[in-house]
């Protein structure tokens, strides 16, 4: 397995030739490292080579791994399922939240938001494929949520999230990204400070970027397995 600074340097070109090949302008995608249960080692070297934003699943690991690294420099991204006990150190530690799929929750996040820092980064999660067992709000449930959404100052709404039923198939893997970019253009439209379409992870990367993400959460081509 190439090391880490290989593998930045490899998805990078990489992420360059599909922004290319999909008329999309260069630079438009960013990379968020997907660090959830990876060595403080790993985090360490990927920052070494210049990787300024990280994505943790799980607030715990993720308060000491913020801790530790104690970088201004670097950017934190919230990632998985939000439990409503953890609501206020995601609040305080966080830059971003990608996974919000309850008004709840955002009551809960934007009144832990310290004052003294900027609005908290949102992105709201989409059921795009429907998924009983999936996370995510319906699609067609978007405007009343986004409605409901706009007398929270503390949250700044970015854009939109999905993690869509797996597919082998290029094509495939493409419908649920044009579905959620078309949500996305909605969105746009109704809130023209949103900038962010977060879909797209190591197994479907280019189609994602095909279908016109700004970020794709990427672990495992970056990292390697996970032991």
């Amino acid at each position: 397995m190439e090391n880490i600074q290989a593998s930045l340097a490899r998805l990078k070109q990489e992420i360059h030739k599909v922004e290319a090949q999909y008329g999309r302008a260069s630079g438009s995608v960013t990379l968020l490292a997907v660090s959830k249960l990876r060595p403080i080692a790993d985090i360490r070297t990927a920052r070494a080579c210049g990787q300024l934003q990280f994505a943790e699943n799980y607030v715990q690991e993720a308060l000491e791994k913020i801790h530790l690294i104690n970088d201004p420099s670097v950017t934190w991204h919230f990632i998985g399922p939000i439990q409503s006990n953890k609501t206020r150190s995601i609040a305080e530690h966080f830059h971003w939240v990608h996974s919000l799929d309850r008004l709840k929750t955002a009551r809960r996040l934007h009144d832990a938001r310290p004052a003294h820092l900027p609005p908290l980064n949102v992105c709201i999660q989409i059921n795009i494929s429907r998924e009983q067992t999936k996370a995510g709000i319906a699609p067609d449930a978007l405007p009343e949520f986004i409605e409901k959404c706009r007398d929270l100052p503390k949250l700044r709404l970015r854009g939109l999230m999905a993690l869509p039923e797996p597919a082998n198939d290029f094509d495939q893997q493409r419908l649920p990204f044009r579905l959620l970019k078309n949500l996305f253009d909605d969105l746009c439209r109704a809130c023209p400070g949103c900038d962010t379409l977060s879909m797209g992870t190591t197994q479907d990367m280019q189609a994602a970027i095909a279908e016109g993400s700004t970020m794709v959460r990427i672990g495992t081509a970056l990292f390697g397995p996970r032991a």
